[in-house]
């Protein structure tokens, strides 16, 4: 129902904007001509959207902003217009505003969904731009999209990401240069087979490419307002974020080392997985280095973090220990909110563990249970439901999610290996692959069963390769033996 009203509203909004100086002076034929153009592209967004897009119908605020994107820009094209009047520049006032949106959805979505949506525009824009002065009601024509939709592709097919603050300068040029030819040939073709001066159509070919260059260079200025209203971060943001001199790593690196070390080598891990299926590997990184900070509070309670010293946990009942245990992901998420971090790493916080059992303290309240009665008899009260032992949630929801999620369960498994080769470590990670898809972890991502192969071997060969056996250095005949040690116990680890 909202994005019926979305749409009725997006039809209202664009009408009144495009017909705004018809419905001034009266003429509201062309109003209604118009109504029905916007009617007619309207109806074929809502579909473009439907079947590429369509998980933005579900996502209210994504919606809205890409409405507002379209709304703006066009406002801001309108008013551009009216203030030129017959100016030279009227026409280049389209192609940067083109450029804009272009490189707004295509940081803001992918690329195919960009294109659509940013061709679209471009139709709208030439509308709004209007007729050529002198020509009465004759609109611009094709000319002018061709130029804007030269902008549109080059900036949709040479920026995938932004990872260095250059790109997006680069990616400026390179339209202005395809904008500056196609306008040079679109001006040639207008006035074939009449004499031009070459100072006059070079000089309208570059209005062109200038408006598309400063478009660009707008967008530079205002990429962290674009991030924060898209609730999206891009590769150079991640990349600021995965300095050790951040606060939260900062203080994550002093407080607990141990976890520090561990979410060090998920990172590593989980990039080359993404990588290996198409994913955002950055991503994952980034998202590894941030999903255990809840840890920073009770960093001792952690196996990671022990330091060769007694369990804490050894004086705590399990349903105790299974609290605090499953705390630290609700911690993680308070503190993230508190240092300001994007919602794209939080939701790695939120969902490493989804649902998951914590085993181990399952287990020890089973055995608990069963051994409450010495006489054999049947234990009195009822046994320990499983649920209470689960984390709260929610599961993963994109592909990275699920491979942090992946990558922490099998690094802690691994770990715990007497001998590692790469065939018992492939046995590992697809068990517990197959135990996280048999336990619904995945149903909520659209991970298929060829990726998560895929993820898998990524995994085995990058674990593989870190805990490879080493050769024993030789001992010298007149060294001291080493003091005898206790046998160790087995410790309780996080799951």
């Amino acid at each position: 129902m909202l994005s019926i009203l979305c749409w009725l509203g997006f039809v209202a909004a664009c009408t009144a904007i495009l017909a705004f100086e018809s419905i001034n002076e009266g003429r509201y034929r062309v109003v209604g001509a118009l109504f029905v153009v916007v009617v007619f592209l309207s109806v074929g967004a809502a579909f473009y959207v439907y079947h590429y897009g369509n998980r933005f119908l579900y996502n209210h605020a994504r919606t809205l902003s890409l409405i507002g994107v379209f709304l703006v820009l066009l406002a801001a094209l309108k008013v551009a217009v009216l203030s030129s009047g017959a100016s030279r520049w009227t026409p280049s006032w389209g192609t940067g505003t083109a450029v804009v949106a272009a490189i707004v959805f295509v940081i803001a979505y992918d690329q195919r969904f960009a294109i659509g949506m940013a061709t679209l525009y471009a139709i709208f824009a030439s509308l709004a731009v209007g007729p050529r002065p002198g020509d009465g009601f004759q609109l611009q024509g094709i000319g002018l999209f061709l130029t804007m939709a030269a902008g549109v592709a080059t900036c949709c097919f040479s920026l995938k990401e932004i990872r260095t603050r250059m790109k997006l300068l680069e990616v400026s040029a390179m339209a202005a240069v395809a904008v500056f030819c196609m306008a040079l040939s679109v001006v040639y073709l207008n006035f074939l087979g009449e004499p031009q001066d070459l100072v006059s159509v070079v000089a309208a070919a570059g209005h062109h490419a200038l408006a598309a260059f400063l478009g660009g260079l707008l967008i530079q200025s205002l990429l962290p307002l674009i991030e924060k209203t898209f609730r999206i971060a891009t590769s150079m943001t991640l990349l600021d974020y995965s300095d050790a001199n951040q606060p939260l790593l900062k203080k994550l690196a002093m407080e607990a080392p141990g976890t520090f070390s561990h979410s060090l080598l998920i990172g590593s891990i989980a990039e080359a997985a993404a990588e290996a299926i198409g994913c955002n590997g950055l991503l994952c990184r980034v998202g590894a280095y941030y999903h255990d900070i809840g840890k920073i509070n009770k960093p001792k309670y952690f196996v990671e973090n022990e330091m060769g010293s007694a369990s804490k946990h050894k004086e705590l009942s399990p349903a105790m220990s299974q609290l605090i245990i499953v705390g630290h992901v609700k911690d993680g998420v308070e503190m993230a909110k508190e240092y300001g971090l994007p919602s794209v790493l939080r939701q790695f916080i939120e969902t490493h563990h989804g649902t998951t059992l914590v085993e181990p303290f399952y287990h020890q309240a089973m055995k608990k249970h069963e051994d409450s009665d010495p006489t054999g008899k049947r234990p009195k009260g009822a046994p320990p439901c499983e649920s209470e032992f689960r984390y709260a949630g929610p599961r993963p929801k994109t592909k990275e999610a699920a491979i942090i999620m992946l990558s922490d369960a099998v690094e802690g498994a691994v770990r715990s290996l007497a001998d590692v080769t790469l065939a018992k470590v492939e046995i590992v990670v697809h068990n517990i692959a197959m135990k996280r898809l048999q336990d619904g972890q995945f149903d909520e991502c659209d991970l298929t069963l060829r990726e998560l192969s895929g993820i898998e071997a990524s995994m085995s060969k990058s674990l593989a390769a870190h805990y490879h056996g080493r050769i024993a250095y030789p001992t010298p005949a007149d060294a001291p033996l080493p003091p005898p040690t206790k046998p160790q116990v087995p410790r309780m680890v996080e799951t």
